[in-house]
Formats: C-alpha cells, sequence, structure tokens
C-alpha cells in the first residue's frame, strides 16, 4: 500500500470522523499531502552517497475559505501531514536537518480550491543553517494539467536547499543519484525534466510516472489519462513506455507502447501533450 494511501485511511479513521468536515472542502489533505511529496522529490539535495537531505519545514498557503475550514483542525492535520513526509523520506532513504513541521496559512491572493506549498531547510541546532521558503506556484483544484509544479524557482539548485559541505560532490540535478551505462539510469551531468502546458516538471529519479493518480510522480487531470498511464526512464537514452493505459500513448506522432526519447519529444496522453527534455547541465 502506498504512502498517501496509509495516509488518507489514517484521516478517514480519526477519533468520531474529525475530519468529516475537512473532506467536504475544495482543497483535500490528500492532495496536499501529494504536494509534499512532490517538494521533497523536486528539493531534494546530495550531500555524499550516503545523505540526501530535503527540506522539512513546509507552509502551505491556502485560500480565506479553505483556511477558515481547515484551521480548526490545523494541528491534527499538520501533525499528520509531517508523519506522512517522515514516512515517505524514510521510504526514498531522505534526511532531514531538523524536526518536520507543516503549517497552514491564509493568503488573500489564492482562489478557492487553490493551495501553494513553500519548504525550506531549517536545523535543528543553530539558525545558522536556514534556508528562505522556496517561491511557491498556486496549484490545487481545478488543478491545472500537469499536476503539481515545484515551487524551486531554479531547477539548477532548488530554493530551500542547504549549502553543499565544502567536500562534498556537485549536485546531480534533481536530486538524483548518478547512474552510467548504456540502458541504465544516467543522470550524470545530464538535466532531464517534461513540460506540460508550460510547467516544468523536473525527473528528481531515474523513472518519471505520469498519470491521473494522487500517486503519480506528475499527475494529470485529464479524464483521457489512465491513473498510472506512463512511465519515462533516465536510460541512455532515456524511453517511455505505456503502463496498460486505457487510450495509449503517441510518442512523436506515432502510436506505440515504447519508444525513445530525443530532446523535445512529444508524449501525446489523453489530450495532453507532454514535451520531454534534457541538456548538459
Amino acid at each position: 500500500m502506498g504512502v498517501l494511501k496509509r495516509f488518507e485511511q489514517r484521516l478517514e479513521g480519526l477519533v468520531n470522523g474529525t475530519f468529516a468536515k475537512v473532506f467536504k472542502s475544495e482543497v483535500q489533505p490528500v492532495e496536499i499531502a501529494g504536494a509534499l511529496q512532490r517538494e521533497c522529490d523536486n528539493n531534494a539535495t546530495i550531500w555524499n552517497r550516503e545523505r540526501t537531505v530535503v527540506p522539512n519545514d513546509f507552509i502551505v498557503e491556502l485560500s480565506a475559505g479553505d483556511y477558515q475550514r481547515l484551521a480548526p483542525y490545523a494541528g491534527q492535520l499538520g501533525d499528520e501531514l509531517a508523519g506522512m513526509v517522515r514516512e515517505y523520506a524514510k521510504q526514498q532513504r531522505y534526511t532531514f536537518m531538523g524536526d518536520i513541521k507543516v503549517h497552514l496559512e491564509k493568503s488573500e491572493s489564492l482562489d478557492t480550491g487553490l493551495y501553494r506549498v513553500r519548504s525550506r531547510t531549517l536545523a535543528a541546532s543553530t539558525s545558522a543553517g536556514q534556508q528562505g521558503y522556496g517561491a511557491g506556484q498556486p496549484y490545487g483544484a481545478p488543478s491545472p494539467p500537469g499536476g503539481f509544479p515545484p515551487s524551486a524557482p531554479s531547477p539548477a539548485r532548488p530554493a530551500g536547499a542547504p549549502p553543499l559541505p565544502p567536500n562534498a560532490p556537485p549536485r546531480p540535478p534533481g536530486g538524483a543519484a548518478p547512474f552510467g551505462g548504456h540502458g541504465q539510469p544516467a543522470f550524470g551531468h545530464v538535466r532531464r525534466w517534461v513540460e506540460i502546458n508550460g510547467t516544468r516538471h523536473q525527473m528528481s529519479r531515474p523513472s518519471l510516472v505520469i498519470g491521473r493518480s494522487t500517486e503519480a510522480d506528475v499527475r494529470i487531470d485529464d479524464p483521457g489519462v489512465s491513473r498510472r498511464h506512463c512511465e519515462i526512464q533516465a536510460t541512455d537514452p532515456a524511453t517511455v513506455r505505456d503502463l496498460g493505459s486505457t487510450n495509449g500513448i503517441v510518442v512523436d506522432g506515432q502510436h506505440t507502447k515504447r519508444a525513445t526519447l530525443r530532446d523535445g519529444s512529444r508524449i501525446v496522453v489523453g489530450s495532453t501533450t507532454v514535451i520531454y527534455r534534457q541538456a548538459e547541465g
């Protein structure tokens, strides 16, 4: 069972249905949980082979209406979200600089159903390790096609990441571990990402699942997209494969089950076009 599903079941099982009203809100807690996972992935920083550091202090900005509905449960919801982040980090072998905190804040600039996640790395023992919150972008319901945009302003080095130690190896883009060899994950100094309706999604791991499910790495709100539609693999060369979707995939104009990708390749899923990009970084 996935981390998000377990999180959702824990919320539903809390005493006397405490969160019953929360689930009627335009913003769903499980959607925020998925956004926090992606915030970790998009801001992961490799310090050395044994340690990949991710943010531990998060702010979830909500519209005035959604904040009013969620605020009475902010303490419990924040604890549950922090626990989910801790569980996800353990699964991904991420580490933190300090305690995990999730805060809810009201934003007058957001419409109902939209929300924004910002994060920073906050050291436990000293304020000298603090980094500013990343400049998040609004998303939520109705969610823009392509799901969760990264809040880091620069794909080369996300805001919220701690400074690298003087003797640490260079950080591969997206926080991915370096690999090499034909047919193997080959991040190295190659940056890889996908673009969906103008939103960039970094490839922070050797594979990227695209689909309509909240557990997909990149979520697309498109009725023609299956829950787990296709998977892009950072092999050398990169490839994409259909995961048994209902409507299949079209790569550079050709219906296919599997295809090799080049910089600029266009993958059509449902009525959405995904552009694969890569560059030496």
